[in-house]
């Protein structure tokens, strides 16, 4: 991270919404920039109310190291 990610956030009405996902937070929130009409902004936006789509395409082959997964 940073990743380019595209944001679907219900709670703010974004749709295929550009933002730059900066980190994901164990208490349950994405921490992302969006560029807004009064320039960029950082948000804090719930894990369970958030889904994202990362720009770059996933590549054939393992995942990376460096990805934690929770569950």
């Amino acid at each position: 991270m940073p990743a380019k990610v595209i944001l679907f956030c219900p709670m703010l009405d974004f749709k295929n919404k550009p933002a730059t996902l900066m980190t994901i937070s164990p208490n349950g929130y994405y921490e992302v920039r969006v560029d807004m009409a009064a320039g960029n902004h950082t948000l804090y936006l719930p894990i369970s109310g958030t889904a994202m789509v990362f720009q770059e395409p996933n590549v054939v082959g393992a995942i990376p190291p460096d990805v934690e997964r929770y569950g």
